[in-house]
C-alpha cells in the first residue's frame, strides 16, 4: 500500500507540474489572434496590434485565468495611451482594473479605474469607473453600497448585464460586511440570474460563492440544492471539465455535511467521466480526494483497487487528453508572441539607430549648408563693402591733370598781375573742390546738387579757355532737380574729355551742350560738342601724351561697372564722333532714383 501512495505521489506531482487545465476554446482563440497580432506587427499597425492583445487577454479573462489577461490587458493599454486613442484606452484600461481586482490586487485595481473614468470617453463609462474607484478606495461599507448602487442603475439603464449580474455580486460581498445574510444571498441569486445565459464563467463564479455562503453558515441543504441546480444548466452539461467540477465541489459539501458515502459516490461519478472524456487533472483530483475518504473508513481494499485502475488508465487517458495538446499549443503561441514582441523591439531600435543616424547627417548637412551660407553672405558682404570702398575711394579721386591745370592758370593770373581773375577763379575752383568733398561720401547725390557743380566746372574751363568755346545746359521741365538722385559727378570727365581733346584745339570758338531729359523711367544725358573730334585728336597727341595713362575716364568707367554692380542701375554710355558734321556725341542713360 506504502508503494502505491509513493508511486501515486509522483505521478501527481508530475502531472501537477506539467499540466496546467486551458478550455479549447481558450487556445483556438489566442492561436488564431496571434496570427492576426503577427499581420499587425508586419505591417506596422498599432492600432490593430493593440486590439489583438485586448482580445488575447479577454480570452484568458473569459477563462478566469486573470494574471495572463492582466498581462495582455497591460500591452494593449500602453498602445493605446501611445496613440490617443481614448475610446479604446477606456476600454482596455477598465478590464486591466477588472482583471487585477479579480486577483485581489485592490490598490492597482483602484487606480485603474480612476484613469479609465479621468479618460472619459464615455459618460456612463465615466461615472461607472469612478464609482468602482470609489467603492475599492473607501472603508466604508455605506459609501460602497452607494458605489455599488450607482452602478447597477447605470448598468440596467445600458442594458449591460455583465456588469450589472457583476455589480449585483459586489453588493452581496457589502451586505456580508454589515451581517445581511437574506440580503446577500438575495442579491447573488439576482446576480446568477442575470450572468447565466450570457456569461457562463462568471455565473459558475458567483454560484460558488452562493454556495460558500451557505456553507460557512451550516445551511448544508440550501448549498447542495445551488449546487444541484448548476449541475442541470446546459452550458455545464455541454462541458465535461466543466461538469467534473462542479460534481467535486458538491461532493466537498457532502463531506462537510458528513456524508461520506454520497461524497464517495459523486466523486466516482466524477472519475469516471473524467476517464472517459479524458480530463487527466480531473480524474486526479478525484482519486485524491477518495483516496482520502477511504482512509477515513480504513477501506484499504478499495484505495488499492481505485490506485490499480487509475494507473492502469492512466497512459490511455494521458492520450486522449486534449488539454496537454492544448496546453502546448498555447505555451507554444506565447512564445511566438514573445518572439513577435523581441523581433519588434529589435527592429525598433534598429529604426531608432538608424532615424538616429539619419537625423545626425541631416543635421549636420544643415549645419554645413548654414556655414556656408553663412561664408558666402560673409564673403558677399566683404565683396559689397570692398566695392563700396573701392566706389568711395574712385569718387574722392579728381582728374590731377584738371587740378594742375587750374593751379597752372591760377599761376597765369599771378604771373600776369590779374588779381581779379585769380580771385575769381580760385573762388570758383574752391567752391568745386568744396562740393566734390562734401558729396564724396554718398554714391548718389540730388540732381541740383550734381547740377551745380558741373555748371561750376564749365564756368572754370570757360574761365579758362574762354577764347574756345561756350556752352549750353539744357533741363527737361519734367525732371524733379530736388527728388532726383543722380551719381555725383559722372558727367564731369566726359565734359573734360570734350574741353580738352575737342573743344581746345579749334582755331575758332566752338560750342558744347549738355543736356538732361527723361525717357521713360531712365534720365538720358547727352552730351555734344564741335571740337576736332576722337581720331583727329589721337593723331595730335605727343609720343608723352600717348604713354601716359589717364586716369579720369578709367575711373569713371570702373565707377559706372561698380554702380552697375551694386545698385543694379544699368548705366549705359555710347562715345562716337558725328557722322555728318565736327564733333564728338556722348550718350549716357539709366534708371533714376528718386
Amino acid at each position: 500500500m506504502k508503494f502505491y501512495h509513493f508511486f501515486f505521489t509522483l505521478v501527481f506531482t508530475f502531472l501537477g507540474n506539467k499540466m496546467y487545465s486551458q478550455s479549447n476554446k481558450v487556445v483556438e482563440e489566442v492561436t488564431s489572434e496571434s496570427k492576426i497580432l503577427r499581420k499587425a506587427v508586419d505591417k506596422k499597425d498599432e492600432s490593430a496590434e493593440a486590439e489583438s492583445y485586448f482580445k488575447i487577454g479577454e480570452s484568458y479573462f473569459n477563462a478566469s485565468n486573470f494574471s495572463k489577461s492582466e498581462e495582455y490587458f497591460l500591452k494593449s493599454k500602453n498602445i493605446y495611451e501611445k496613440l490617443n486613442d481614448k475610446q479604446n484606452l477606456e476600454k482596455v484600461t477598465r478590464k486591466l482594473a477588472q482583471s487585477q481586482e479579480s486577483q485581489n490586487k485592490l490598490t492597482a485595481a483602484a487606480k485603474n479605474y480612476e484613469v479609465a473614468s479621468k479618460v472619459g470617453y464615455s459618460r456612463s463609462k465615466k461615472v461607472q469607473n469612478s464609482n468602482d474607484a470609489s467603492r475599492l478606495n473607501s472603508n466604508s461599507p455605506v459609501v460602497r453600497m452607494e458605489a455599488i448602487q450607482n452602478n447597477i442603475q447605470n448598468s440596467e439603464k445600458e442594458n449591460n448585464k455583465e456588469d450589472l449580474a457583476a455589480g449585483y455580486s459586489q453588493m452581496a460581498e457589502a451586505n456580508l460586511e454589515v451581517k445581511n445574510i437574506p440580503k446577500a444571498e438575495e442579491n447573488l441569486t439576482t446576480a446568477y440570474k442575470i450572468s447565466k445565459d450570457e456569461s457562463p464563467q462568471q455565473a459558475l463564479a458567483i454560484n460558488q460563492k452562493l454556495t460558500d455562503l451557505y456553507v460557512v453558515n451550516k445551511d448544508f441543504d440550501k448549498a447542495i440544492e445551488v449546487k444541484k441546480k448548476v449541475l442541470k444548466e446546459d452550458f455545464v452539461n455541454e462541458n465535461s471539465q466543466k461538469k467534473v467540477e462542479q460534481i467535486q465541489e458538491l461532493a466537498d459539501i457532502y463531506i462537510k455535511k458528513n456524508d461520506p458515502q454520497e461524497a464517495i459516490s459523486l466523486l466516482r461519478n466524477a472519475y469516471d467521466i473524467a476517464l472517459n472524456k479524458g480530463h487527466t487533472l480531473e480524474a486526479q483530483k478525484s482519486v485524491k480526494r477518495l483516496d482520502s475518504l477511504y482512509a477515513i473508513s480504513e477501506n484499504t481494499d478499495a484505495s488499492v483497487q481505485l490506485y490499480r485502475d487509475f494507473l492502469g488508465k492512466l497512459p490511455d487517458l494521458v492520450s486522449k487528453d486534449r488539454s496537454l495538446v492544448d496546453n502546448k499549443i498555447l505555451e507554444d503561441t506565447e512564445q511566438r508572441i514573445s518572439q513577435l514582441e523581441q523581433e519588434k523591439k529589435l527592429k525598433d531600435e534598429l529604426i531608432r539607430k538608424k532615424n538616429l543616424f539619419n537625423y545626425s547627417l541631416i543635421a549636420a548637412l544643415v549645419i554645413l549648408i548654414g556655414l556656408i551660407i553663412f561664408i558666402f553672405r560673409t564673403l558677399k558682404k566683404v565683396q559689397i563693402k570692398n566695392k563700396k570702398i573701392a566706389l568711395q575711394s574712385l569718387r574722392r579721386e579728381m582728374n590731377p591733370h584738371f587740378i594742375f591745370n587750374s593751379l597752372n592758370s591760377v599761376n597765369h593770373f599771378i604771373a600776369t598781375n590779374n588779381e581779379l581773375e585769380a580771385n575769381q577763379y580760385l573762388t570758383k575752383f574752391s567752391k568745386l573742390m568744396r562740393g566734390v568733398m562734401e558729396n564724396s561720401t554718398d554714391d548718389f547725390i540730388p540732381f541740383q546738387q550734381e547740377l551745380d557743380l558741373l555748371q561750376n566746372y564749365l564756368a572754370l574751363e570757360k574761365t579758362r579757355f574762354a577764347d574756345k568755346f561756350d556752352y549750353e545746359i539744357e533741363v527737361d521741365e519734367s525732371l524733379n532737380t530736388q527728388s532726383l538722385k543722380v551719381p555725383g559727378m559722372l558727367v564731369q570727365p566726359f565734359l573734360e574729355n570734350a574741353v580738352w581733346h575737342g573743344l581746345r584745339y579749334r582755331t575758332v570758338k566752338g560750342f558744347l551742350k549738355l543736356k538732361f531729359e527723361k525717357s521713360s523711367e531712365n534720365l538720358k544725358i547727352t552730351i555734344e560738342d564741335n571740337g576736332i573730334g576722337i581720331e583727329e585728336s589721337k593723331k595730335q597727341k605727343t609720343e608723352h601724351q600717348k604713354t601716359r595713362k589717364g586716369r579720369g575716364m578709367k575711373n569713371t568707367l570702373e565707377r559706372i561697372a561698380l554702380l552697375n554692380d551694386l545698385y543694379k542701375q544699368n548705366i549705359e554710355y555710347k562715345i562716337t564722333d558725328k557722322p555728318n558734321s565736327q564733333g564728338v556725341s556722348v550718350e549716357i542713360s539709366y534708371e533714376v532714383l528718386s
